[in-house]
């Protein structure tokens, strides 16, 4: 889907980004928490991942795209994390080691630390700082993010704002798509589950497994379907958007007659 939105049992023609969307899906005056994914759907993580594995494989003469990358990447990263619980610092490390045994190529400490130390670099999306300031006005900011919480705290000055609460891999012990993360933040925002939309671009990670404990949840289909640094789902959403200014300019109250 190039640049349109659509929901469960309905599809709509592509709208450009700045148009006014008023069509019958989720009822948003409903939430009163919004819960965000943020590597992938806040912050573009698959620009950072490809900054920081490119000039390694390139000195070891390694010749990949960056869908074999990505998708070397996303089976990697989800197989870590399928492991007893670690720390996502060791889970980067490890993955790059895998991943240079996937090559055929050995990489050396420095090397290994690349992936870590490279997520206080990742950008945001263009559209990330003023979506959530719109959608702040409304409702309440929250982040779900599979990370360690020294590594988010390098994140978090790029979302414009402070998100009401964060809960991270190492607070559950346990990474997404375990429902435990989901179950941890409905204990935090202490609101019914229809109070709270979940949003994110992996369905992996977390769309099939907040749709699990009853949520309501939105696809930021960033990539228009295209596998990439997530392992595929067929788990579907209530609502699926290009980005998050869409979602902020569905968010608006109608205006008064």
């Amino acid at each position: 889907m190039a640049a349109g939105i659509s929901g469960r049992g309905a599809a709509f023609q592509a709208t450009p980004p700045s148009a006014s969307y008023a069509f019958p899906m989720l009822d948003f005056s409903q939430f009163r928490a919004l819960t965000f994914d943020c590597y992938g759907t806040l912050i573009d993580w698959e620009a950072g991942i490809l900054q920081a594995i490119r000039p390694v494989l390139s000195v070891h003469g390694v010749r990949a795209s960056d869908e074999q990358v990505l998708g070397a990447f996303a089976r990697l990263e989800a197989a870590e994390e399928a492991e007893p619980y670690k720390p996502y610092r060791e889970v980067l490390r490890n993955v790059m080691g895998r991943l240079g045994r996937e090559f055929e190529v050995e990489f050396i400490e420095r090397e290994l630390d690349r992936l870590p130390e490279s997520i206080r670099r990742w950008p945001a999306f263009p559209d990330t700082v003023p979506a959530l300031a719109r959608l702040a006005e409304r409702y309440s900011i929250n982040v779900i993010s599979n990370v360690d919480n020294d590594l988010f705290d390098t994140t978090r000055q790029r979302l414009g704002l402070d998100p009401e609460h964060v809960v991270t891999a190492e607070l559950c012990r346990a990474y997404k798509p375990s429902p435990r993360n989901f179950r941890v933040m409905l204990a935090l925002l202490d609101l019914p589950t229809e109070s709270v939309l979940h949003v994110a671009q992996s369905r992996y990670h977390d769309i099939a497994p907040a749709r699990g404990l009853g949520l309501s949840t939105v696809w930021v289909n960033r990539r228009r379907g295209k596998p990439g640094a997530t392992p595929p789902s067929d788990a579907v959403a209530d609502l699926e958007v290009p980005d998050l200014a869409a979602l902020a300019d569905l968010t608006r109250p109608p205006k008064e007659p």
